[in-house]
């Protein structure tokens, strides 16, 4: 997809085994017997999971998913064998890359699968008597989903940084980008530098001041404030992200930033982002298990399962910044190389490029979607239950108990969603770049600062611990 930089090598000859000719036939038998009764096997396994009850437990569900693994991983085997007959030692390039996709991803999940099944057995064998609260329906179907997760994210690294060691070296000519930062004038930079030098200052030390409340005060170790400490740590990081570069462009004539600073940026930048919306999104269902199902919170939100959602928010995030920046650094930018943002944002970096950004585009999209559109949908789901179980039994009472539980987290997933739906999804309403300048501010530094004040200010357990914490400085300043 790079202009003057496509491989000269169109398809790859496989030596196969180191057999006579003679012998071609017994072995094609031979595998061909051993593809079969992996297949045969594997979906008996398959049915009798399915077919009986008593089988419905972690470790056969667990051994379901391994058996369905078995049934894709062996394909080669035939693949193979149909070579033999046909005499066919070429494999296509893509068809190359695509078993090299394939086999790395399988054999991946088949390690996954076999360490989640490995726990189950220490559960069962060290913890008899907590298995079944342990071992749930949801942690079993966390630990599946992690495992595909994880194995997608494996085999495409491994993949795209094979496919780029098989094309010639990159030609593009840009070593560093230009920041033309925020659109004001000269006169103005010092009060606007000023501005977002307290912004920035107030954004790390509001948020260290939430995650040292939560640390210090017991009464705040439940999973809503679990997930609100995450939270805190990626604002602060979010921020760092992109103030601090920018406060020094504007002190200083120097604009640039080295092409591999700029890839780092938009790295951390998307990777916080999405941190963001899968930590709100894990506290909209801790709000709803609260509020729909209160008896049963205690059990449904234990502390394996809030790490799991904390984890697998981390490791997606990796995975979507991670798909991004490598198929970044496969397009060519030639001689443009001024960005009218002050941080290198992704779409500002696509414009600049002089190769096909159709994968790229198609690549955004498809993770926005995953990452974005989704995580906002469960969020909506989560407060549509949340409505109905309250006007189920309207009251005063319970009209204010869940405005003080819901009350905060709605404020700042309004913030966190209407502004990137406003620059992402309404493209015609933010057409100039002055806009998305305005739309980046909000969530970039805006939004993380004002978190700490809305949680603080509107949450009475907040403010009792920050009440304790001022009673006990000024105690021992005594």
């Amino acid at each position: 997809m790079r202009r003057g930089n496509q491989s000269s090598v169109s398809e790859f000859l496989l030596l196969g085994l180191p057999i006579q000719p003679e012998e071609q036939g017994m072995y094609c038998a031979l595998f061909l017997a051993m593809y079969l009764t992996t297949l045969l096997g594997n979906l008996l396994i398959i049915l009798l999971i399915r077919l009986d009850s008593r089988l419905h437990t972690p470790m056969y569900f667990f051994l379901s998913h391994l058996a369905l693994t078995e049934l894709s991983s062996p394909q080669s085997q035939l693949q193979r064998c149909s070579d033999m007959l046909m005499q066919i030692q070429s494999s296509s390039y893509a068809g190359c890359i695509c078993h090299a996709y394939c086999f790395s991803y399988f054999a991946d999940l088949d390690s996954f699968l076999l360490t989640s099944m490995a726990y189950d057995r220490y559960v069962a064998i060290c913890h008899p008597l907590h298995y079944t609260t342990v071992m749930s329906q949801s942690l079993c179907f966390l630990f599946i989903i992690v495992s595909w997760v994880l194995s997608f994210a494996s085999a495409l690294v491994h993949t795209l940084l094979l496919a780029r060691g098989m094309r010639r070296e990159n030609q593009s000519s840009v070593s560093e980008f230009l920041l033309l930062g925020l659109p004001i004038q000269p006169e103005e930079q010092d009060v606007i530098f000023a501005l977002f030098l307290a912004m920035y200052l107030t954004t790390v030390l509001g948020n260290l001041l939430i995650i040292l409340l939560i640390r210090l005060d017991s009464h705040l170790h439940t999973p809503m404030y679990f997930f609100l400490s995450h939270l805190a740590f990626t604002d602060i990081s979010f921020s760092s992200v992109t103030v601090p570069k920018m406060l020094v462009n504007m002190k200083t004539s120097h604009k640039s930033i080295a092409f591999a600073g700029c890839i780092s940026q938009m790295y951390f930048f998307i990777f916080f982002t999405d941190l963001d919306s899968f930590l709100i999104t894990s506290m909209a269902y801790d709000r709803y298990v609260a509020i729909c199902h209160p008896l049963h919170y205690t059990a449904i939100m234990r502390e394996e399962l809030c790490t799991s959602l904390v984890a697998l928010s981390w490791v997606l995030s990796w995975a979507s910044s991670l798909s991004h920046t490598l198929l970044l650094t496969q397009l060519s930018f030639c001689a443009a190389n001024t960005i009218p943002h002050f941080f290198c944002d992704l779409a500002a970096l696509l414009k600049l490029a002089c190769s096909d950004i159709f994968l790229n585009e198609l690549v955004m999209f498809t993770v926005g979607v995953v990452v974005i559109t989704l995580p906002f949908v469960c969020i909506l789901v989560s407060y549509g239950y949340i409505g109905t179980t309250i006007l189920r039994a309207p009251s005063t009472k319970g009209l204010c108990k869940a405005l003080s539980t819901c009350g905060s987290h709605l404020s700042v997933v309004s913030l966190y969603y209407g502004a990137i739906f406003g620059q992402y999804l309404f493209p015609t309403f933010s057409n100039s770049v002055n806009k998305d300048i305005i739309v980046a501010i909000m969530y970039t530094v805006v939004t993380p600062m004002l978190n700490p004040f809305i949680y603080s200010l509107r949450n009475r357990d907040m403010k009792a611990a920050l009440g304790k914490l001022f009673s006990r400085a000024t105690f021992f300043s005594q």
